[in-house]
């Protein structure tokens, strides 16, 4: 049973409370500042809000302004913001060891122990774990590991995909703003409708469509002259994240599982976004009931630390040469004790953290749905646990994607009266939530309240 009295503690409990208009005069400095020295290649771009502090589910700029941070750092701060264990963990270490290069040390062995334990089923205590400090990375060295065990040079991705941003993920995502004007990339990158159930592209709907779109994925792989001849892995997130915060239906990995099966290729669970209990499961892959052959993970492994990786089994890691990947920063001794605290934090008391993420993911998203009875502006509300999407559109019947000024309207609102939220989706037209799980109950409902309000004014 968690503390609801001990998660409050972690956050600041004033928030939201704002002083000036955003952004204000202080962080006004910063960001002209940042804008002048920085690239805005970045992320967030131009986003308004200056971080100063943060603690837990909340933050503050440089202003005063305390803001309900439902970004969670884009999905990273899984135990909250500065959390007083991970921080513990760090100052420990901080004085022992902290760089020790692309080798062993004490703490880098003890955390791929920790993440072996953690596994989903297939993959526990059977696996092996190579370590970098981001998803791009974890997602890279999959796809060349891929190769040199398999022996086979194409790759199955998704519409819809996000899996990183250099050169081979960003071949196998498909976000205009990461590719446009940017190719070529790279070779042997196959594509396939993913199971956008709101938005289907073969005009069907779930669940007398028969999942259709997940036989498609069994006829490329599977049936002669699709070009799908030399696949070495099919690569998919079980609830996309950049496109829309959008969940396979059930039954759909299972269908894809068997093709890769079939096939001969692994399959790969890109967990980046969706892992670390984020959607009411250590992995989203386990809502399935698939056992994956690799995983990516990053983001909430380390909440407040650069960590990710790659985590395959050991039969697969056994056919990739020593030396053959180096990372002269991968698992810094300090990072590893962070990433160790956080997921205790996320795993004790039989993942009590965890399953409150699954409680309180449900009451807000029905929040939300109730809320969406009364405006046409709320198409649908979807996602697990704390991984929440809400897809604005012009009115309900039409499903038109909100346009671009109504959405900022809605966005600046929303973070004026202080609460920070991230869009995303094909469109941009989808607000999604992702706080930390240590959020308290009081501050996830008032900023959900205060998210209708700002849209009912619209």
């Amino acid at each position: 049973m968690i503390n609801e009295k001990e998660l409050a503690q972690l956050s600041y409990d004033e928030a939201p409370k704002m002083v000036t208009s955003v952004p204000g005069p202080k962080s006004q400095k910063v960001l002209e500042d940042s804008f002048e020295y920085e690239s805005m290649a970045r992320g967030a771009g131009r986003y308004p809000m200056v971080y100063a502090e943060g603690k837990g589910a909340t933050a503050k700029d440089p202003d005063g302004n305390v803001y309900i941070d439902m970004t969670a750092g884009v999905a990273v701060n899984s135990v909250g913001r500065c959390n007083p264990r991970v921080i513990k963990a760090m100052q420990d270490q901080m004085s022992t060891l902290m760089h020790a290069g692309d080798m062993s040390n004490v703490k880098r062995t003890e955390l791929a122990q920790k993440v072996s334990s953690v596994m989903p089923s297939g993959l526990r205590e059977n696996c092996i774990t190579y370590f970098g400090q981001s998803g791009s990375a974890a997602v890279e060295t999959a796809i060349k590991f891929v190769r040199k065990i398999t022996g086979r040079s194409q790759i199955v991705a998704f519409h819809g995909a996000y899996h990183g941003i250099w050169l081979g993920g960003n071949s196998l995502t498909t976000g205009d703003q990461y590719r446009k004007g940017f190719g070529p990339f790279m070779p042997g990158v196959i594509h396939i409708p993913y199971p956008y159930c709101y938005r289907c592209c073969f005009g069907l709907e779930y669940p007398s469509c028969d999942l259709q779109c997940a036989k498609y994925v069994d006829y490329v792989l599977n049936t002669p002259y699709t070009g799908a001849d030399d696949v070495g892995a099919v690569i998919i997130e079980a609830q996309q994240g950049e496109s829309g915060y959008v969940p396979t239906p059930p039954g759909y990995l299972a269908i894809v599982k068997k093709a890769c099966e079939k096939h001969g290729a692994l399959y790969i669970s890109d967990e980046v976004q969706a892992g670390a209990g984020r959607t009411g499961k250590m992995w989203c892959i386990e809502h399935y009931d698939v056992e994956p052959d690799m995983i990516t993970w990053g983001k909430g492994m380390g909440s407040d630390v650069a960590m990710a990786g790659l985590t395959m089994r050991k039969d697969l890691a056994a056919q990739i040469d020593d030396y053959s990947q180096p990372n002269t920063w991968a698992a810094n001794a300090m990072t590893c004790a962070a990433a160790m605290a956080n997921i205790d934090i996320l795993t004790e008391n039989d993942g009590a953290l965890i399953k409150r993420c699954a409680e309180v993911g449900e009451e807000i998203s029905q929040q939300l749905r109730e809320g969406a009875k009364d405006t046409e502006l709320i198409g649908e509300v979807r996602g697990k646990g704390l991984m929440i999407g809400v897809e604005m559109v012009e009115d309900k019947e039409s499903r038109t994607p909100l346009n671009g000024d109504k959405m900022g309207q809605i966005l600046g609102a929303y973070l004026n009266k202080g609460v920070v939220v991230f869009p995303c989706g094909r469109y941009g037209n989808v607000i999604r939530f992702m706080p930390s799980l240590i959020i308290t109950r009081e501050h996830a409902t008032k900023a959900i309240d205060i998210f209708l309000d700002v849209v009912k004014s619209i």
